[in-house]
């Protein structure tokens, strides 16, 4: 008697949890994305002790001999792995540190470099290496001693590093799974024009024409030079913002710039490219790079924003974003444009 009048009284109650737990079961929180990185997982540092911060040194093949080039790993995730290829040519990586303030909280890894004759790479003294053929090599080892492939591998490159990183896709593209284009032209002699055409336009005519006459007579290291260009070209197109507040990362890698290397292929005038790379254009090749290619723009830029937008038009799975504040280092002067677009399409 007392059982059955309790489970009588009890049954509203019970009916009562059942739907309880149903509704808690449906509000549950959804499994986390596929990209998704535990903190720890992130974080961890695998390989053999002692522990090296994620640096490694990796041994490439040249026809000049074996040497050493320089990397650092940022993270760890098994489907993004982004590897930096610094301007220049000669440049280093330390103006991609602004990345660390940006992809680590999106669980991306990245992945610092400087290439041969680059800061903390060795550095042979012999301008036959310095030839776009060579470098695209060069890549291809490194990438392999990475253990990168078309399952995790994005390859962003700027300016100098955009020209390599076409390159290497024209060739290699089977190995990547993403393309990032980052301030670059596919073409040196438009880039050449656009710069004698629109840039040269936009400064005072009286400036212009002594940086020409000091670049007439080859004396580039005039100081002259530089300060007329950093005012007038430099703050307005390449960083823009008094150079006073130049990022320190970008202060340091502009510090250790390998001229020789910076004048063999881009040459020693800043309006337009008369080294090694004089001719470099791809324009019509860009539609063989299969792989999903994003290009980022600015509005300010050395290079033309307009014929960048068309060049993602040419890549059959090409993407574009535009940095409307920013210069040429648009991941420092326009960063609420430039990582929002970068992070978007690594993560899609």
């Amino acid at each position: 008697m007392f059982n059955n009048q309790f489970a009588l009284q009890s049954m509203p109650f019970l009916t009562f949890l059942l739907l309880l737990v149903a509704f808690t079961a449906c509000q549950q929180t959804p499994p986390p994305p596929a990209d998704h990185v535990h903190l720890e997982d992130y974080f961890s540092s695998p390989g053999p002790s002692p522990k090296s911060g994620g640096v490694r040194l990796i041994p490439i093949k040249t026809p000049k001999g074996e040497f050493k080039v320089w990397t650092k790993r940022f993270g760890n995730n098994p489907k993004i792995k982004v590897l930096l290829l610094h301007g220049g040519p000669g440049g280093t990586h330390e103006y991609f540190e602004s990345f660390e303030s940006f992809l680590p909280k999106e669980g991306i890894e990245f992945i610092y470099l400087d290439q041969l004759g680059s800061a903390y790479s060795d550095n042979p003294a012999d301008t036959s290496l310095w030839n776009l053929p060579r470098f695209v090599e060069e890549l291809e080892q490194i990438r392999v001693s990475l253990d990168l492939n078309k399952d995790n591998f994005y390859l962003l490159g700027h300016s100098w590093g955009g020209i390599l990183a076409m390159q290497y896709a024209l060739k290699y593209q089977d190995n990547i799974k993403g393309l990032i284009v980052s301030n670059m032209m596919a073409s040196c002699p438009k880039y050449g024009e656009y710069a004698e055409k629109v840039l040269s336009k936009l400064m005072d005519p009286k400036v212009l024409q002594e940086i020409r006459d000091i670049e007439a007579r080859k004396d580039f290291s005039n100081p002259r030079y530089m300060e007329l260009l950093v005012p007038n070209f430099y703050e307005k197109h390449i960083l823009r913002m008094p150079a006073a507040e130049w990022p320190d990362a970008a202060n340091r890698s502009f510090a250790k710039m390998n001229q020789q290397i910076y004048v063999s292929m881009q040459g020693p005038s800043e309006f337009g490219i008369s080294g090694k790379l004089e001719k470099w254009d791809v324009s019509a090749e860009l539609p063989k790079i299969k792989t999903p290619t994003l290009v980022i723009a600015a509005s300010h830029d050395t290079m033309d924003p307009e014929y960048m937008e068309w060049m993602s038009t040419q890549f059959p799975n090409g993407q574009f974003v535009l940095c409307p504040n920013g210069g040429h280092m648009c991941m420092w002067d326009d960063q609420e444009h430039y990582f929002p677009g970068l992070i978007a399409f690594l993560k899609q």
